[in-house]
């Protein structure tokens, strides 16, 4: 169990000097005192502002955006797939707040997971970071995996296995060596996100009001229900308004596991550079992100096919490689647009491998992170030179070598079970998350601090705190209804569905039990007094 940070001892008169930014900054808490419980610190802020801002779009924008929200269209149609994504928008803008007024004032390493110790219970910090590492390193083989469907849009000669060592050698390099390489690398491949994102919704306007081959005004015909049967909210499993709400639910659920964002700009800002001017730019930033590249880029793919049309049917049933199940490929099929396709698979190609590199940073992160707070061996604290967490990188890295299970078409199938099973553990995150945040805001009123003090204050709380824990952990239970109603019972995928929802709360357990933590009080809570100290010192020197 940790023990509560005390006060800190004064500065002593030869650390008041000037501070080298890169070098010296975090070796000034060994001098503010030191909490045996509690490894320090290594890594360095070299993240620039531009990197958070777009390590931000780059985690908000997935190729779930372009080719499997097709899934979701032929399910609830175009009404219902604009209407759940727009409305999953506000549980992440809700979540986001939450994150965004800690992380301003807090930005440490793997912010969330010590949050959860600190504000709430240790054995909340072990299960919330335990379930965020796997989440996020069994998120890597996948992310390996489908770089090489990807690819194979344009040729299946290329052998797996090449395909699987290029990437690992990549995401080494660019992990390994310096953060720094990882946040230029991040920004390009952000960068190209953000251009396929506005490029289809541009395609979607110009296209629709007649600027295509065909010279088609075809504009909302896709959502008439007298030219497209249903339309706009299609029937899923039952008919009527039941079959209807179920597509709705259907679409909902897939929001669910396709928006995300605020979490990895938060795992960055232990390494941010001028943290509290620099990340609450970045979290307003999401709300843009989520209703331009979600709320529009939802409405978009009901305008430009239709949700029961034959050759999107036949490419989501036939798992067409690469961008060839985007409804946006066989909109421009359709047109007679020929090149655009491959530029769509070129970008979405960047995106997969830019998922990947973010699932590396992240997931290393998250370890490193737990050994911080002493609940994962020691030695994976252990930085480079530039400020790397070799091991816990290493690490990751061996676990995206399950990759090579592709090889085989069996244990192809072992890789997505494994995957299958921690499709929940995001909305526990956020679940997680959301209640960490009423525990701060809680402590922060019981002990008299003002938020107004703090360096960034978010809007309507604690109502998005509340907002966000009932949405998200509402949701990770309604992800796997279907094997409930008749007939459709099949237990691999009750167990997919449900197995982390049982999995975290034992892990809860365990550490509760065998380390008998106790739940923090909200008089006694400590905010990280020492590594605030040093932020603030660190600013300092920014000034100088």
């Amino acid at each position: 169990m940790h023990s509560s940070e005390t006060g800190n001892p004064p500065v002593p008169e030869e650390k008041k000097r000037s501070i080298d930014v890169q070098t010296d900054v975090k070796s000034l808490a060994e001098g503010l005192g030191s909490d045996d419980s509690h490894a320090f610190d290594r890594t360095r802020r070299n993240l620039k502002n531009r990197h958070i801002q777009l390590i931000g779009i780059g985690g908000t924008i997935g190729t779930a955006l372009f080719v499997q929200i097709g899934s979701g269209l032929t399910k609830g149609g175009p009404g219902s797939l604009f209407l759940a994504f727009t409305i999953w928008c506000t549980f992440i803008l809700a979540v986001n707040n939450c994150l965004s007024e800690m992380v301003t004032w807090i930005p440490v390493s793997s912010p969330f997971i010590r949050y959860a110790d600190r504000f709430v219970d240790p054995a909340l910090g072990f299960c919330a970071g335990v379930n965020f590492f796997v989440f996020e390193a069994a998120l890597i083989p996948f992310e390996i995996v489908a770089f090489n469907v990807v690819l194979q849009f344009w040729t299946d000669k290329i052998p797996t296995a090449a395909v699987i060592c290029f990437l690992l050698v990549s995401y080494c390099l660019l992990n390994f060596f310096a953060v720094k390489y990882y946040g230029e690398s991040e920004f390009w491949l952000a960068l190209g996100k953000a251009v396929l994102a506005v490029g289809v919704i541009a395609f979607t306007f110009v296209t629709m009001v007649g600027g295509n081959p065909l010279h088609d005004v075809y504009g909302f015909r896709n959502w008439n229900p007298s030219i497209v049967q249903g339309a706009p909210f299609a029937e899923y499993i039952k008919e009527g308004s039941l079959g209807q709400f179920l597509g709705f639910l259907a679409c909902l659920i897939q929001a669910s596991f396709t928006i995300a964002g605020p979490d990895y700009v938060a795992m960055a800002a232990g390494e941010a550079k001028d943290p509290r001017r620099n990340l609450p730019s970045a979290f307003n930033g999401v709300f843009y992100r989520l209703a331009c590249f979600f709320i529009l880029g939802s409405l978009c793919v009901g305008i430009v096919v239709p949700y029961n049309d034959p050759d999107l049917l036949n490419a989501i049933s036939n798992a067409h490689p690469g961008a060839g199940s985007s409804p946006y490929v066989i909109a421009m099929q359709h047109l007679r647009i020929p090149v655009l396709p491959h530029i769509v698979n070129a970008l979405v190609l960047s995106a997969v491998f830019s998922a990947g590199n973010s699932y590396v940073f992240c997931a290393s992160r998250t370890l490193y992170g737990l050994a911080l707070e002493g609940k994962a061996p020691r030695f994976f604290t252990k930085c480079t030179a530039n400020g790397v967490p070799v091991y816990c990188v290493g690490l990751t890295l061996v676990i995206a070598l399950l990759s090579f299970l592709q090889l085989s078409e069996n244990s192809a199938v072992v890789l997505q079970w494994f995957v299958n099973l921690v499709t929940a553990s995001q909305l526990l995150n956020y679940a997680t998350i959301s209640f960490t945040y009423i525990r701060f805001y809680k402590a922060l009123k019981t002990q008299g601090i003002s938020r107004d003090t703090l360096p960034h204050k978010s809007f309507w709380q604690p109502f998005c705190g509340y907002y966000a824990f009932i949405g998200t952990i509402t949701m990770a239970f309604v992800g796997g209804y279907t094997v409930f109603l008749p007939g459709r019972w099949d237990v691999p995928s009750f167990l997919f569905s449900y197995m982390m929802i049982g999995v975290v709360p034992l892990l809860f357990i365990y550490w509760k039990i065998r380390y008998r933590t106790q739940w923090q009080s909200l008089e006694t809570m400590s905010f990280f007094d020492k590594e605030r100290m040093e932020v603030e010192q660190y600013e300092h020197t920014l000034t100088d």
